[in-house]
């Protein structure tokens, strides 16, 4: 299952105790103090990494502790410091901590970002010791690590975005162009959550279907329209079955541009699916109404393979280029 947001809690480590340990010379009980520092405790970090279903993993551990530093020890020695936590989560990932109110995107991988500090350790009474004080019997306990609720939300990062209707024929052509195997069914809303695929070193995701409204939450809702914004381009898919096509087009682009002007923005080329289906009255007749979008324009069928091909050898012409 493919899980895009997910509500976790951690906790960094507490600094050890400081102790209040002597050093022993014969015939002298207390020759001077040595009693080290506690260890610091390990923070937490957040940690980048092409792992897009790694939230998935998750859903059962939603708790992470930092390790907490060692007390500290006899002989002047300091304990040992904590170590510290990373947290992988996918690269797009917008992580806020909800008691703080902070924000941390990553979109680079092997990107790091600490969210959460490590307590101090402890002093010994050895720190103590001064001209005036030879024999301290002081010593403090390590404060607290940092600790909070997060909200991880995951917005792809992909080569190219397959949007349009549901039933425009997004998984299909997904399948078709890639190895995935996303669901193909002739009820609306037959993908419920992103799918992924590989042309060549590129990814293409199929959005779910969105619908007039999708801004406002209607149908799948804003959901999934987040997993569009970092898309590098779109192919703006419409069947050739639509009573009016190019109103189908304007219609969701109206979706996008509502929801974010920097998608309305994006690189983005026409698909018009389903060429088997009607006839080339239909596709001529339809292709001159779509010409004055002033958009790149293929017509294919997954079904049959027609214009397939011209599309890929384009859309990976392009990517390499850009």
């Amino acid at each position: 299952m493919f899980v895009d947001e997910i509500r976790i809690k951690a906790k960094a480590g507490d600094g050890g105790i400081g102790v209040v340990r002597w050093r022993h010379e014969k015939f002298k009980p207390k020759a001077g103090p040595a009693g080290g520092n506690g260890g610091n405790g390990g923070s937490v970090y957040l940690r980048a990494v092409k792992d897009l279903g790694l939230l998935s993993k998750y859903t059962g551990a939603k708790e992470f502790r930092a390790e907490s530093g060692e007390a500290g020890r006899a002989l002047s020695q300091y304990g040992k410091n904590g170590e510290d936590l990373y947290i992988d989560i996918p690269v797009g990932s917008k992580v806020t901590d909800e008691e703080r109110g902070f924000s941390y995107e990553l979109t680079t991988e092997g990107e790091t970002a600490r969210i959460l500090k490590g307590g101090r350790g402890g002093l010994g009474n050895e720190y103590f010791k001064s001209s005036t004080n030879r024999s301290p019997e002081e010593s403090t306990e390590g404060t607290l690590g940092e600790e909070g609720s997060f909200f991880i939300e995951l917005s792809l990062v992909v080569d190219v975005g397959l949007v349009g209707k549901p039933n425009a024929g997004k998984s299909t052509l997904l399948n078709t162009l890639t190895n995935a195997r996303s669901t193909i069914g002739s009820y609306p809303f037959t993908t419920l959550e992103p799918h992924l695929g590989a042309l060549y070193e590129f990814t293409i995701a199929d959005i779910p279907g969105l619908i007039e409204g999708a801004a406002e939450g209607k149908g799948l809702g804003h959901k999934f329209l987040r997993h569009i914004s970092r898309t590098k381009m779109l192919l703006h898919l419409v069947s050739l079955e639509e009573d009016d096509p190019k109103n189908v087009y304007y219609t969701i682009s109206k979706e996008l541009s509502n929801y974010s002007k920097s998608i309305s923005d994006k690189e983005e080329w026409i698909i018009l699916t389903k060429k088997d289906l009607v006839s080339k009255d239909i596709i001529e007749a339809t292709c001159k109404s779509i010409d004055k979008i002033n958009k790149r324009v293929f017509v294919v069928s997954a079904e049959s393979g027609e214009g397939i091909k011209e599309l890929q050898d384009s859309l990976v012409l392009h990517l390499r280029e850009g």
